[in-house]
């Protein structure tokens, strides 16, 4: 039987759920602001490690850190579940483009810094693929009330700099 705070829990889960977009994107050339997640299919036969070094090699010819990551999928293990795939998030960080928002809104804040995911889905054909997807920062910013001109510009130029960051190392680049 479910205790009252339980039951707050779950139905507050379920309307958040319910409230979120209802898809990714995946087609890097489409445009859905809507959409809360941009996502990109690795290209075939670049490999996880290969795509983990090319993000790691372009983040930083991009001015950018990685201050943390978090292996999901080998936390799920240690439980005894099988996490079917890679499932991993990689914080990544550039604070001359985000110092702006951060300034003007520092309750930003609980969006920093910028998430990645590195993780193994079905593809339409149920064979599992590697994709990268990010929390789109403009997205994000739509949470804040009454966001300034400088933060929204300050957002758009680090989504463009994340999409094209994990479009390049969808394709294994460097």
């Amino acid at each position: 039987m479910l205790k009252p705070n339980s039951i707050a829990i779950l139905a507050m889960m379920l309307i958040s759920c319910a409230s979120a977009p209802k898809y990714a994107q995946t087609d890097p050339k489409a445009t859905q602001p809507q959409s809360a997640i941009y996502e990109v299919a690795v290209k075939e036969g670049i490999s996880y490690q290969e795509v983990m070094d090319s993000l790691k090699s372009i983040s930083e010819g991009m001015n950018f850190v990685n201050p943390a990551n978090f292996p999901i999928g080998e936390h799920i293990k240690q439980r005894g579940i099988d996490p079917q795939g890679i499932k991993e998030v990689h914080a990544f960080c550039n604070l001359t483009m985000g110092t702006e928002i951060i300034l003007d809104h520092p309750e930003f804040l609980v969006f920093a810094p910028c998430r990645i995911a590195i993780y193994e889905k079905p593809d339409s054909h149920n064979v599992m693929k590697l994709y990268i997807a990010l929390a789109r920062p403009t997205s994000d910013l739509n949470n804040i009330p009454n966001a300034t001109a400088r933060a929204r510009l300050a957002a758009q130029q680090l989504e463009e700099a994340l999409i094209k960051l994990i479009q390049r190392a969808s394709e294994g680049d460097f």
